[in-house]
This record gives structure tokens, C-alpha cells and sequence, in this order.
């Protein structure tokens, strides 16, 4: 419904690990699965599925959005140093004994937080196991001045895979990058690392009106900057309209093969140059098929996730364990 990459669908690479049991050898799986992505740059899709979830067996959750994000620090001011999406994920990890380097910076790698059964165990992620990308551009030396980076291979890992008989809670996946995700979202929005006020400012834009469209111009700025970084370091990664232009011919083959296209239009259409694009001026329906991905509440937020927190705090809690979509 949301991923406007599905061209590419063909080519995913599936790991089975529904036979692991282990958080150790989960985790040892996850690793596999980002070098299996990353594949040297050169980034491929990969699914992990692990066990379905029944009534009686222990469930198997990965409490992080996506295998990597960075660490949201909030200051006593209300003020947050790097990720504010994740300063909730960041409290967890501490309360579970994680320790944030001596000298916390803005991008800092959050561990892996394992749960299988009443097991609740993180994992730290060493800058030798995710592939990053400095940011710069060709003609602004500032924005390399900004010290900006992000992380080549997005995967999603805290969503239900639903085969129509069978759910698996456990199921990462991933394909690559649409620059937008990065320039106009994670390091452009105003509740994540909001860069386009000091960017404008640097370009010599003020930011005290709106009619100038400072933030428009900042945007571009940024989003040269992305493709230009993500292409200089070999790492695969796709602008916007050439993915608009390849979802169209997606729902071309599918459609010959007398199957609908459904999809989610806020999602399919880009944060930036939306009518310029070839996706936004078309209607897509709305029908989920399965298999699918579908969301879930927050590991910590479940009954099950909060007695867990409460027993690893020595409090007490509920036995029952339940699966919440």
C-alpha cells in the first residue's frame, strides 16, 4: 500500500529464520540480512521472516522501528541532540542498561532491541555494521561543513508480515532509499533534525518571511545534496521522479496480468514536487491483498511489552500475552 518500489519485487532475496530461536542467533541473522541489503553499495531487497506467531509459542519482536536509528537525546531545555522520532526508544534502551557514548552526539547508532518470550535483550550496532553516507554538495561546501550523514539501507522491522493464513510479527525487510525519505523528511521535517532553517540561512535566505519560499529553496538544496552524496560513495539510491515513472509502469504489468494496483496516495505521491511528478495526477484503490505488511502497535506499548518493562524494573505485572495489531 505505501512502498512506491515494488517494481522491483521480483528480484527480493528471502532469508528463512523461522527455525531460530535464540536472541543471540537472531541478532546474527539481522546482521546477515543488512550485509545481504547493503550488498557493498550496491543495495538489494531483502525479506528475514522469522516464526509465525501462535497462541502457545514465545513471541519473537523487534522493538525498533527500522534495525537502524539514531539516538534522541532530550535536554533539559525541551531541546533534543539527534533523532527526536526516537527519544522514546532511546529512554528504553538506557532503562535496559544501554549506555550512550560518553560524548552523545547527533548520530548516534541506537541498539537492537530483541524480544522472544519474556526475553527482553538489546544488541549494539558498531559503526563496521551499518554503511553511512557523509553528506555534501557539489557547489555548497557548508552543507559537508553541517557534519550530516544517514544510514544506506532502510529496514523496517517492527511491522506484521500477514501471508492471508499466518502472521508472522517478526519480519524485517528492506529495498533502498527514495531521496525524499531523507532530505525532506528525516533531515528536513520540523519535528526531526530540522536543518532547513540553518541551510537557508547559510545560502543567505531570510527565513523571517514565507513568501520568499526559503524553505522551498533549502529543500532542493538539501535533496541535490542527498543524490549527489549517495551517488559519489556508490550507494544505490532513487530520485523521485524516476521512481514515480517506474511505479506507473508497475501498475502497467499488473494490470496487463489483470491484477489492481492498490496504494496509498499521501505515500506514493513525494514530499516535494508533488504535481510534477507522474504518480499525482492518477487514483489508486485502496484494497489490501496478502500478503502484506501491516502496522502494529509498539512492542512497549502492548500489555505484553509493558509487563515486560515492569519485570525488568522489578515491578509487578500481568501474565497474559497477547498479540496487538
Amino acid at each position: 500500500m505505501r512502498c512506491i518500489g515494488r517494481r522491483l519485487w521480483k528480484g527480493l532475496r528471502v532469508i528463512d529464520a523461522r527455525t531460530l530461536n535464540e536472541p543471540d542467533e537472531i541478532f546474527d541473522a539481522l546482521l546477515t540480512h543488512l550485509r545481504e541489503a547493503t550488498n557493498d553499495g550496491r543495495i538489494v531487497p531483502v525479506m528475514s521472516v522469522f516464526r509465525e506467531w501462535l497462541p502457545d509459542e514465545e513471541e519473537i519482536r523487534i522493538w525498533n522501528h527500522q534495525l537502524i536509528r539514531y539516538a534522541g537525546y532530550q535536554k533539559s531545555g525541551g531541546s533534543v541532540l539527534g533523532d527526536p522520532l526516537n527519544v522514546e526508544l532511546t529512554n528504553l534502551a538506557i532503562s535496559l542498561g544501554w549506555s550512550p557514548p560518553i560524548e552523545p552526539g547527533p548520530f548516534d547508532l541506537l541498539p537492537i532491541i530483541i524480544q522472544v518470550g519474556d526475553s527482553l535483550n538489546y544488541y549494539e550496532l558498531s559503526r563496521s555494521h551499518v554503511r553511512e553516507v557523509l553528506i555534501r554538495h557539489p557547489k555548497h561546501s557548508f552543507i559537508e561543513d553541517m557534519n550530516l550523514r544517514w544510514y544506506a539501507v532502510p529496514v523496517v522491522s517492527d511491522m506484521i508480515f500477514a501471508t492471508g493464513s499466518a502472521l508472522h510479527p517478526c519480519a524485517p525487510f528492506s529495498g533502498h532509499y527514495l531521496g525524499t525519505e531523507i532530505g525532506a523528511r528525516n533531515l528536513a521535517d520540523s519535528n526531526r533534525y530540522d536543518k532547513l532553517p540553518e541551510i537557508a540561512t547559510r545560502l543567505g535566505l531570510d527565513t523571517s518571511i514565507q513568501r520568499n519560499l526559503w524553505k522551498d529553496h533549502a529543500l532542493v538544496i538539501l535533496n541535490e545534496a542527498i543524490l549527489w552524496s549517495f551517488d559519489q560513495e556508490g550507494v544505490r539510491i532513487s530520485d523521485h521522479h524516476s521512481a514515480s515513472d517506474d511505479f506507473l509502469k508497475f501498475c502497467e504489468q499488473e494490470n496487463k496480468e489483470g491484477r489492481d494496483v492498490s496504494a496509498e496516495w499521501s505515500w506514493i505521491v513525494p514530499p516535494i514536487s508533488g504535481s510534477a511528478t507522474s504518480v499525482f495526477h492518477r487514483h489508486y484503490l485502496k484494497n489490501p491483498v496478502y500478503p502484506n505488511f501491516l502496522l502494529q502497535k509498539a512492542a512497549w506499548e502492548t500489555r505484553n511489552g509493558k509487563r515486560l518493562l515492569a519485570a525488568d524494573r522489578g515491578e509487578q505485572g500481568s501474565n497474559q500475552s497477547v498479540l496487538e495489531a
